[in-house]
This record gives structure tokens, C-alpha cells and sequence, in this order.
């Protein structure tokens, strides 16, 4: 038995008092600093483990985590097998399905591990991913936990890192009502609004049906912001007006590509576009909507035709990869700039 769970064990800690986070990027971390910062002021007994595929990413946040709460039990699991033997409740917040598929089904995975344990242990355990992936994906790996007797919920979220550092973030849920009424008092220590979307599978579908409309949405407030200008309208006044008018969105209102555009606000693009959700993320979740639209025969032709300009942007301009997903402005700019008209897609049977 490896060094975290050994610890854990020695100390004749039960796993339902303990917490196990899988994934410490720029949404696990703040996550992750949430449910374990708002648990130990509710029980200062619970234990806490982390575990990221960049292990110094675990050790920084279990050092940092340890100068806030210094009372606090936190520990480093090397791999997903030592967090699922530590705890039994595991949180996944992870980059795509592949890895997914890799923290739970691998040999070391989740679901091995659990099947190694006492049939009380493993079905007594809750693991909720808020992992953004392929619908299909979710629902196997759902399926193999069932069989188990594990609870598993897929709960993407909605609000970014500034709602995952807030703690506002919105958790698009599915699964069985009894896993979501367990799981319930947990989310809500990461977030504001956490909705019951049906059985496994419905909080992706869900998260990729609103991706595709913010995708979409943004480049369209993109497009608008910049024929006003070149007409001649200042960009806060064209966005004061679009901000009360029908075509008030969050891409305008929030998230708006143009700096100035929302003086009382800091959008990314008073950064140079740093931090928000990067493109490389959006080109992600678009092509999840994509794909899924093939397998069920529902057109998005809006869809297919955003995820080509947001991948000809990184492809034009890779700086953009990692920045927010409004810097989409940026390359339409870019096109204006050098008198290249963007013409994506055609209607089959034209």
C-alpha cells in the first residue's frame, strides 16, 4: 500500500470522512481549495487528498493549502488508485475524455481500485467528474461504475475560473436522484446553482448545448463590435446600446472583445485576452457539439461552421490557443486588417 493511504490507514481513518480531488488545473485548483477550505470549517477531523498528473502541481497546493489551515490533514496521492483508497468521495475535474478514461478505467483507475474493495466500501463510495467530455464517454464510464454499486455523477460546470474561485459556479448534474441528493451538499460548497439535468450523461449534454451557444454568441458580438466601429460608433456607446437592447448576451455584457467597451467591468481583453476560457477549450467543447450532432442526426451548421474560425485563429495566430475565447475578435481584426474575407461551409445539396 503506497505512502498516502498508508498514513490514512495507520490512522484508522474511515473513507467516508475523507475527500480525494483528481485534477488541480486552473478550475480543480480553485475547486479543490473550496470544498476542502469550507469542510474542514464545518469538521476539522475530515481528511483531504489531491492527486494531478503534474505531481509538484499536488505538493504547491498541499503546502499552500497547509500555511492557510494549519490544522488541516491534507495529503499528496501519487496516482488515482491511492485517492480512491483514501477517500470516499473522489472529484474528478479533468482536461478531456481520453483522460478520463485513463483516471477511471485505467489498471490504477477508479473503478479497478473500487472492485478491489469490500462490496460495503465500493458502494459506499460517491465519485462526481465535472470533467467537460464526450457524452458517450461519460456515459460508459457511468456504466461501468454502476456496475460496482458506485454512485457516479457527471457534473460539468458553467462560470469559469472566476466562479470557481468565487465559489458560484453553476453544476449542470446527471445520475440518479439519490447520487445528486448525496452529492448536492457537496457542490454546493464549490457553487451557487446546482441543477438535476435527468440520468447519466444529461449534465454534459447540457454543458455542450450552452458551449455551442456561447461559442456561436461570442463570435457574433465579435463581428457586430467590429462593423460599428468601422462605421464609426465608439465601442462603448455600441455596446451600451447592444447591452439593452434584444441582442444582450453574456458574450456582450461579460465577456465583450473590445477594451473600453465596458468601462465599469474588466473583461479579458483589458489583459491582452489572458485568462477566461481559452480558445483551445471552446475548439474542444464546439467539437464535442459536433460530434454528437453526427451521432444523433441534429444539424449545427453555426456550430461547425465556429469551431473552423476558431481553429483557423490558433492556426493564424497560436498565441491565441491559451488565450480567452473573445480573442476571436482579434483574428477577425486580423482579417479586416488584411482585406481576407472569411467564407466557411456551404449547404449540401445546393
Amino acid at each position: 500500500m503506497r505512502s498516502t493511504t498508508r498514513i490514512l490507514r495507520q490512522a484508522s481513518h474511515p473513507r467516508a470522512k475523507s475527500v480525494s480531488f483528481v485534477g488541480l488545473g486552473r478550475m480543480g485548483s480553485e475547486m479543490a481549495y473550496n470544498l476542502f477550505s469550507k469542510r474542514f470549517a464545518e469538521a476539522s477531523d475530515f481528511q483531504f487528498a489531491v492527486c494531478d498528473a503534474i505531481p509538484e502541481a499536488a505538493t504547491r497546493f498541499v503546502e499552500n493549502f497547509r500555511m492557510q489551515f494549519p490544522g488541516a490533514h491534507i495529503t499528496v496521492a501519487a496516482n488515482p488508485e491511492e485517492a480512491t483508497l483514501a477517500s470516499g468521495t473522489i472529484v474528478t475535474m479533468l482536461p478531456s475524455s481520453p483522460h478520463v478514461r485513463q483516471v477511471y478505467l485505467n489498471s490504477s483507475g477508479i473503478i479497478p481500485t473500487l472492485r478491489s474493495l469490500p462490496p460495503s466500501e465500493a458502494s459506499s463510495t460517491l465519485c462526481i467528474d465535472s470533467t467537460t467530455l464526450d457524452v458517450q464517454v461519460g456515459r460508459d464510464v457511468a456504466v461501468e461504475a454502476h456496475a460496482v454499486g458506485v454512485g457516479m455523477l457527471d457534473a460539468p460546470v458553467s462560470g469559469g475560473v472566476t466562479g470557481a474561485k468565487a465559489g458560484t459556479l453553476s453544476f449542470l448534474v446527471g445520475g440518479s436522484e439519490q447520487s445528486f441528493n448525496q452529492a448536492s451538499p457537496i457542490l454546493a460548497l464549490m457553487g451557487q446553482r446546482i441543477i438535476h439535468c435527468g440520468p447519466s450523461g444529461s449534465g454534459l449534454v447540457a454543458k455542450i448545448c450552452n458551449n455551442l451557444i456561447l461559442g456561436v454568441q461570442q463570435i457574433v458580438v465579435a463581428e457586430a463590435m467590429l462593423l460599428g466601429q468601422r462605421l464609426g460608433l465608439d465601442p462603448a456607446v455600441l455596446a451600451s446600446v447592444i447591452n439593452s437592447s434584444t441582442g444582450a448576451c453574456w458574450s456582450s455584457t461579460i465577456n465583450n472583445p473590445v477594451p473600453g467597451a465596458l468601462p465599469e467591468k474588466s473583461p479579458p481583453c483589458e489583459r491582452g485576452f489572458e485568462g477566461g476560457f481559452a480558445t483551445s477549450l471552446m475548439i474542444k467543447d464546439l467539437g464535442l457539439a459536433t460530434n454528437v450532432s453526427k451521432a444523433s442526426g441534429s444539424p449545427v451548421p453555426l456550430a461547425e461552421a465556429a469551431e473552423k474560425m476558431y481553429e483557423d485563429s490558433v492556426k493564424r495566430y497560436p498565441e491565441l490557443s491559451k488565450r480567452d475565447f473573445s480573442s476571436i475578435y482579434r483574428y477577425l481584426e486580423g482579417a479586416m486588417k488584411e482585406g481576407r474575407r472569411i467564407r466557411i461551409g456551404k449547404v449540401e445539396g445546393e
